[in-house]
Order: C-alpha cells, then sequence, then structure tokens
C-alpha cells in the first residue's frame, strides 16, 4: 500500500462528494448524465482506491476547475469503448483539470521523493484515457502535471494543460519567416496554435474556422481567416499565388481536399516536399470516427498515415505535396506542461475559454459543456468550475 503524507488539521477530506456521473454509453446527456447534490459519491482514498484510467504515481487533489476535449465526448459515446471505456459504470468523467494537492504518496515508483507538497495548486491533463476528474476530488498522475503559477488562474489553468501543450509541441516544428495555414484554428488547440506558431517566428497566420473574425482579433490575431463553410480555402487566390510553408489540420480533412485540388491542375496553396513544404495533422481524416478492433485501429490511424509519411518524401510525389506527419503530443512526462503555464504566466500564451462558459458544477451546466464540447463548434476550451475555495 503506498504511503500518504499526514494532513495539516485545515486539509479535511471528506469522505463522500459530489461527482459528475454517467451511467452509461450514449449521446443524449440528458439521460445519462448528472451531478447529484447530496453528496454521496465516494471520495477516491489515496493508496486504496485505483483511478479509473489506471495509471500509478498518484496523489489526490481538490478539483477547482475541469476543462473538456474531444476524447470526453467520445468515451460517453461508446465510439471507442474496447480501448478507453471506463472500468464500471457509473464512472466520473474529465480528463483535465486543475486543483489543490490534498494528499501524496511518501515515495514515486522510482523511490524519489515526490516533487508536489501538500497545498500546492496544480494543473494535471489526462492519463491513458480522459476520466475520473469531474468531482471535487479526484486522483491525478503526478507525471503529467506541475505546480500553477500564481498569476493564472484555475480556469486557464485546466484550459492550457493538455490542448495548449499540444500546440506549444507542435509549434516546435515552425521555423522562423514560416508562413502556417491553421485548419480547426478556432478549437481548444487551435485557439493556442495560432499564438504559439507566431510566437515560434511565423511571418505569416492563417486560420480556417466558421468565425474568421474572431481569428483575426486578439489573443488568436491571424493575419486573415476564411470561413470554410462559405469559402475554399485551396480557392484563396493570395494563397496560390504565395504558398504556404506549413499547413496545420487539427480539424481533419484537409489531406483529401488537398488531392482533389492537386489532381484539377490548379496552384497548390502549400509548397511541396521538395520545396521544403509540411503537412502536420493530429487527427484522422474523420475526427469523428469509432473503433472497436485493433483492426479498425490501424486501418483509421497506422495505414493512411504511413502511406502519406512514406509517399509525400520520395518519387514524384515529393515535388507535388507536402511532407505529411502525423504528430503525437501528448508525452508521459511534466516538461511541456511546464513551458506552457510558464508561457501563460509571462502573457505570451492566453488560455482560449468558450465564451458560454465557464460552466457550473450542476446537472443542466455539466450538460450544456458536454453538449456544446460534442457540437464540434466551441470556440475554445470548454471548462467547468468545480470549486472556487482555495
Amino acid at each position: 500500500m503506498t504511503t500518504v503524507h499526514a494532513q495539516p488539521a485545515s486539509f479535511h477530506i471528506p469522505l463522500k462528494m459530489r461527482a459528475a456521473q454517467c451511467t452509461s454509453y450514449g449521446e443524449n446527456v440528458e439521460q445519462i448524465l448528472s451531478v447529484p447534490q447530496d453528496g454521496t459519491i465516494d471520495t477516491p482514498r489515496l493508496g486504496i482506491d485505483k483511478p479509473p484510467a489506471a495509471f500509478k504515481n498518484e496523489m489526490l487533489i481538490k478539483v477547482q476547475a475541469v476543462a473538456l476535449a474531444p476524447g470526453d465526448a467520445r468515451v460517453m459515446s461508446g465510439k471507442t469503448r474496447e480501448f478507453q471505456g471506463p472500468p464500471s459504470f457509473p464512472y466520473v468523467p474529465g480528463g483535465d483539470a486543475c486543483g489543490i494537492v490534498m494528499a501524496l504518496p511518501e515515495e514515486t515508483k522510482k523511490g524519489d521523493q515526490c516533487k508536489f507538497r501538500v497545498g500546492d495548486r496544480v494543473a494535471a491533463r489526462f492519463m491513458n484515457k480522459p476520466m475520473g476528474m469531474l468531482g471535487e476530488y479526484a486522483l491525478c498522475n503526478t507525471a503529467v502535471c506541475d505546480v500553477v503559477p500564481k498569476n493564472v488562474s484555475s480556469e486557464d489553468a485546466a484550459a492550457l494543460v493538455s490542448s495548449a501543450m499540444v500546440a506549444v509541441i507542435i509549434a516546435d516544428r515552425i521555423r522562423e519567416g514560416d508562413r502556417v495555414l491553421i485548419y480547426g484554428a478556432g478549437g481548444g488547440v487551435g485557439s493556442h496554435m495560432c499564438q504559439m506558431v507566431r510566437l515560434n517566428g511565423a511571418s505569416y497566420v492563417a486560420g480556417v474556422g466558421r468565425d474568421p473574425q474572431r481569428l483575426m482579433e486578439k489573443p488568436i490575431s491571424c493575419d486573415y481567416a476564411v470561413d470554410y463553410t462559405k469559402t475554399d480555402p485551396f480557392s484563396v487566390k493570395e494563397w496560390c499565388d504565395e504558398p504556404f510553408d506549413v499547413i496545420i489540420d487539427l480539424a481533419g480533412g484537409a489531406w483529401p481536399a488537398l488531392l482533389q485540388h492537386r489532381s484539377s491542375g490548379r496552384p497548390s496553396i502549400v509548397k511541396s516536399a521538395k520545396s521544403k513544404g509540411r503537412y502536420l495533422t493530429t487527427t484522422p481524416d474523420n475526427p469523428i470516427y469509432e473503433i472497436h478492433s485493433v483492426w479498425a485501429l490501424l486501418k483509421t490511424f497506422l495505414f493512411p498515415s504511413l502511406r502519406r509519411a512514406i509517399t509525400s518524401r520520395i518519387g514524384f510525389s515529393r515535388a507535388a505535396l507536402p511532407k505529411y506527419s502525423y504528430v503525437l503530443a501528448l508525452p508521459e512526462t511534466s516538461e511541456a506542461v511546464t513551458r506552457t503555464l510558464a508561457l501563460a504566466s509571462e502573457n505570451k500564451l492566453v488560455a482560449c475559454i468558450d465564451p458560454q462558459g465557464p460552466f457550473e458544477f450542476t446537472d443542466d451546466g455539466v450538460r450544456r459543456a458536454f453538449e456544446l464540447q460534442a457540437s464540434k463548434h466551441a470556440k475554445g476550451k470548454v471548462v467547468i468550475t468545480v470549486s472556487s475555495e482555495k
């Protein structure tokens, strides 16, 4: 059993708590999702209870804010239940959070002293699969979190810890002077990606999303943006005349559109691999996928990405297509989390939270938050305030 630090008298941990409860798979949140207000859910016990996401090196936090991501809605839908499903029902959803450390192990797995202390305010992203965080108390993994700077709010920290971290990592691939086009520029990752590529030296940043005016305003600050429901990005004359060095596809579907455009014989809006053009993506062509077997997993993620990565780097395609890369940007260490929070503390990166939130920790608030996340049209991150107590 894990040894636990003794708690100061002021840090009382109740036996019961309030927590969101998902009772079955589905998409009708009115039927399957609730937040019982009577505090009858067992508070997770460090060293005794196992986290539903099955990670180790956990510590107990008093949750202040939770940010949703596509994975939260996907897990609830059951579309990837064989790989991301909860161990049982009901389960507590939510994977990214900010909270106060209440209890922590005496030693980590390697025998080193844990770097956190009781009373620290930390931001923690999900590990393995997003669940277990949307309650008054939660177990988080010590390897993928860090202390939140004093001038960063808990809601901002929850929003930044995962999606903005992905933006920070991918933006490291941007070179000084690059012209960059970002698909999905208004979403949880995209809102922060636009900021990060500029910070890393991009000379021109363009966005594709449903609200181009928002994309050109601070803090996203794109030089130009288009609404994909009204304008085909591949037909913008300025972009054809001066193609991009990099396309970052966070929405899915840009690569097939690129191939279709290429077959028409029209000028490309992105440079070829031969001219150092790059195409970076974090998602398959259809971001709303259903996977129930290893074979389906390989067909969705591995095979298309491998084929495109090879063909765009060799032969005639190298002179016609940008270099394709499927980017994995969720390391199981805290360095990128630390960098992300530091950038926010220095006002170099601004957390983008959908203006409909932060949502309240009630039946209505949590259901509205999940509906917005599942809609794929959130303007930034969807955040729920669980507690404002320090």
